[in-house]
């Protein structure tokens, strides 16, 4: 079908879905919830540019380099950050160099990230920042009705376990998932989305229309084609200087999401759509 939009919303429906039976909504963090770790880009190419230089005798210029790097980490993002750091260490080995073990890259980003995050952190913690500029737009919003309605929220990122569940409780966030919180391990293997998703079909043996997945990332939306559920793909606008993201709403289509959203401001109307109300 032409996507078509929710009479007067800016809700993108892109394929006819079943409605009204969700009983199990996954959500994705950074970039669906949380806009904590916005600018993450800005840490990451940079670091993995100095990398290549430094570890290998490359002849690529600096914009070469930065080219080759922000085409990968977008394409990657949704994963686990290792996933990134394992694509880097190829790198390096491609031209001659002999790379770290990438879980060493990925502790070197989160020092080098943690000075942004940790300001963040600790004034959503002393309360001098508010959290609500912090979150996408209505997310609460949009979990609260969830829960009041009695619907299981799950939370799965790509970001260290550890990491998630603090900024979801700053956040404000963390109560309404009563499925649980997950997130990266440093055995890496042990945990991804579809996993998760997986896991939730099976415990509770539910069909595809019974299974909601919300995120900002092509992986999750492709995760939930996989198992037949439900994806909106949250189009949300990222600040970095590597203009990444820019065809965001594209990529989230490709992926197969059934419903486009820029964020919860429309929630409602899009919960009506959803469970038929």
């Amino acid at each position: 079908m032409e996507h078509l939009f929710l009479p007067d919303t800016s809700i993108e429906i892109h394929r006819e879905i079943q409605t009204g039976n969700i009983r199990h909504v996954v959500f994705d963090f950074d970039g669906t919830i949380s806009l904590i770790r916005d600018g993450w880009q800005n840490v990451m190419v940079p670091m993995m540019v100095e990398c290549l230089q430094a570890e290998t005798d490359t002849t690529e210029s600096q914009e070469q380099l930065e080219a080759i790097v922000v085409e990968f980490v977008d394409k990657l993002t949704g994963k686990q950050t290792i996933y990134q750091m394992i694509q880097l260490s190829e790198e390096i080995e491609k031209r001659g160099g002999t790379p770290k073990d990438p879980l060493a890259y990925k502790d070197e980003y989160n020092r080098r990230l943690l000075p942004v995050v940790e300001e963040r952190i600790a004034g959503l913690a002393a309360g001098t920042l508010s959290a609500d500029p912090l979150r996408v737009p209505m997310s609460l919003e949009f979990l609260q009705s969830l829960c009041e309605m009695g619907i299981s929220c799950y939370l799965a990122s790509g970001t260290d376990v550890e990491f998630v569940k603090n900024e979801a409780s700053l956040l404000g966030v963390a109560e309404y998932f009563d499925g649980g919180i997950f997130g990266a391990l440093r055995e890496y293997k042990k945990f991804s989305k579809a996993m998760i998703i997986q896991k939730i079909i099976t415990d509770f043996n539910l069909i595809g229309s019974e299974l909601l997945i919300v995120g900002d990332g092509y992986v999750e939306i492709e995760n939930a084609k996989e198992v037949g559920a439900i994806a909106v793909g949250v189009a949300s606008v990222e600040d970095n200087m590597y203009n990444m993201n820019a065809d965001k709403r594209e990529r989230l289509i490709r992926a197969g999401a059934d419903i486009i959203i820029s964020d919860f401001h429309e929630g409602t109307q899009l919960l009506n759509y959803l469970f038929n109300s």
